[in-house]
């Protein structure tokens, strides 16, 4: 970004925003709906251009490029503005190119709301950089695309996007991906079969790799584990692994299994149990979870490994908290599901507090953040690495926030997504326009997907989250990993960084044999 005061660049900065009636976004509904949009719905079932209710369902189900929010309030000002910068777009004239972000938007889980909501604020940030600031072709519109509560749609929605390959402002990108999940894994089959390029923002499943067209921007549940083992120094043979045993979860699944790669001699057994599926929805955990912290309690463990989603943790962390033995005093580390629980009202931060008497909290939960604001920021207490990552990617991503505020909410980033929605973005962009390069042409599909395994060196993508330096795989070698500590206030404070590779990255981010 730049130092000027407001009003003190040319049409093309950021902060021009401001001056955008998002209240034209409805006109721009009407324009884009007869430029860009699908043919003609059922009127009955018909929610907006391109979006209606499917038989047996009230959701409004498809892909919108008009800023479309579903009917979700959590969405609604940021969808709005998505569709205010689209219709500017399209105003405009010359290249332009579509990038969709696909996600469950009209999800229950009021977490799970508010972390969408962040992501895709951090689309829209980054889809006005690259059309205001950068000035280069072609510029981008963004899609939304909804597959339902529990991403149950996911097939009639992705086909709807492959059909949208041949549009005027043609599909050249499919991001968002969030959820990794059996659901997720059958919709970027099936996308990568179509040839469309991918980049998924959260999604960390080992198995939901090395997929024709998918890039990723955040480490494997390998990489986390490896790099949660590397903070966790006191680890012993006495450290215990609680896992999920829900089929359809990809997460869980791949977590521990990296976790048991990680600790391989330890002395006791795993403690498995089984989540409902639902995100939100606790079933009988309770009582599962106070006979683990019994079982916990008869033995001499202090350290536990945790594979599995954010409620299940919630719930764990609690009756962990409340158990006979919980002065003893117990440290978690578990994957990023984790960063839910700073907006979580159920949970019992008094397990996360020290007691008076007690010479440390009952429990200290640490989890592998996908991003934290602090992480590449100099403080008195620390001094970040001098390769894998840089103030100034983040200052930048900082800077067009607090210009864009007004018109899509607040936004404190401690979660990460909104930092890694804006690098899974940028990765996308980035790729789409190397595949253009002084052609005045829209590139093929194939052309965008051929530029991932060449994000390395010096054409790595400059993340606010830190170096994105893909492998032939598509996954991001040796990503940063911040550590991160919840507390019982609620906050998410940054531990320090963990490697992977147990050191940051080369300087040049090359990795040589041998």
């Amino acid at each position: 970004m730049h130092p000027e005061g407001p009003g003190e660049r040319g049409e093309s900065g950021v902060n021009n925003l401001t001056r955008i009636a998002i209240g034209a976004a409805a006109v721009a509904a009407l324009v884009l709906g007869v430029l860009f949009g699908p043919g003609v719905l059922d009127p009955d079932r018909s929610c907006a251009a391109g979006v209606e209710r499917p038989e047996g369902s009230e959701e409004c189900i498809g892909v919108s490029a008009t800023g479309f929010d579903f009917g979700v309030g959590e969405i609604r000002d940021v969808a709005r503005a998505i569709g205010a910068e689209n219709a500017r777009v399209a105003k405009e004239g010359g290249l332009a190119v579509s990038v969709a972000v696909m996600m469950p938007f009209s999800a229950t889980a009021p977490e799970q709301l508010t972390k969408m909501r962040h992501e895709l604020q951090g689309v829209y940030i980054r889809q006005l950089l690259a059309n205001r600031e950068e000035g280069r072709p072609p510029r981008i519109r963004v899609l939304l695309a909804n597959t339902g509560n529990l991403g149950l749609h996911w097939e009639s929605v992705t086909e709807q996007l492959v059909g949208m390959a041949d549009d005027p402002v043609p599909l050249r990108a499919v991001t968002g991906i969030a959820t990794s999940n059996t659901v997720t894994k059958q919709s970027v089959g099936l996308l990568s079969r179509h040839g469309i390029p991918m980049v998924g923002s959260t999604i960390t499943a080992d198995d939901i790799t090395d997929i024709p067209g998918l890039a990723r921007v955040s480490p494997t549940n390998t990489d986390e584990a490896r790099a949660l083992v590397a903070h966790a120094t006191s680890v012993d043979r006495n450290a215990l692994l609680v896992y999920d045993t829900q089929p359809m979860d990809n997460y869980a699944r791949t977590l521990r299994e990296a976790f048991d790669q990680q600790l391989p001699d330890q002395v006791y057994d795993a403690r498995p149990f089984t989540s409902s599926g639902e995100p939100d929805d606790p079933g009988n955990l309770g009582n599962v979870f106070n006979s683990i912290a019994h079982y916990i309690c008869d033995t001499e463990a202090r350290t536990v490994f945790f594979a599995g989603r954010h409620t299940p943790l919630r719930v764990f962390v609690s009756e962990l908290g409340r158990s006979g033995c919980a002065e003893r005093g117990f440290t978690v580390f578990t994957g990023d599901e984790a960063s839910y629980l700073g907006q979580d009202e159920l949970l019992d931060r008094a397990a996360l507090e020290q007691r008076p008497g007690e010479k440390r909290p009952r429990v200290v939960l640490k989890y592998a953040a996908l991003a934290h604001p602090d992480s590449w920021v100099a403080s008195s207490g620390h001094t970040p690495p001098a390769t894998g990552g840089s103030e100034a990617a983040f200052r930048r991503l900082e800077s067009a926030l607090s210009e864009v505020r007004p018109e899509i909410g607040e936004n404190t980033l401690h979660d990460g997504q909104t930092i890694i929605g804006y690098d899974a973005m940028a990765t996308a962009v980035q790729g789409i326009r190397r595949a253009t390069g002084a052609s005045a042409a829209v590139p093929a599909l194939g052309d965008v997907t051929a530029q991932w395994p060449h994000f390395t060196g010096s054409l790595r993508v400059e993340g606010a989250s830190g170096w994105i330096c893909l492998d032939t795989e598509g996954n991001p070698r040796n990503k940063a990993v911040p550590i991160v500590r919840l507390t019982g206030d609620g906050s998410l404070g940054f531990e320090g960084f963990s490697w992977p590779d147990g050191k940051p990255p080369p300087e040049d981010c090359v990795y040589r044999k041998g």
